[in-house]
């Protein structure tokens, strides 16, 4: 159930636990701790459900054979850099 975790490294960690937390605290721990599963299963599930209720319409809209084309070469566009620009001669005088 735990991987590696056998029955004695079990009853160490409640025992630890049991230190930390007090025996007044052990009803309410578990009370919050079975909250937050049941909270994150109903999650779970829902997102679930709305995966399957978006999977036939993912389906209905891509083809069923999708070929691949070459999307089309930009044609090449070349700009025109401006001519520099000289200063007109200053007549000073």
């Amino acid at each position: 159930m735990f991987g590696s975790i056998g029955f004695t490294e079990l009853i160490l960690i409640l025992f630890i636990v049991l230190i930390i937390f007090g025996a007044g605290k052990l009803p309410q721990l578990g009370e919050g701790l079975g909250k937050a599963i049941k909270g994150f299963k109903k999650s779970v599930h829902e997102a679930e459900a709305i995966d399957a209720e978006s999977q036939p319409q993912v389906q209905a809209e891509m083809p069923n054979q999708v070929t691949a084309q070459p999307a089309p070469a930009a044609p090449a566009v070349q700009m025109a850099m401006p001519e520099p620009q000289t200063a007109a001669p200053s007549t000073k005088g």
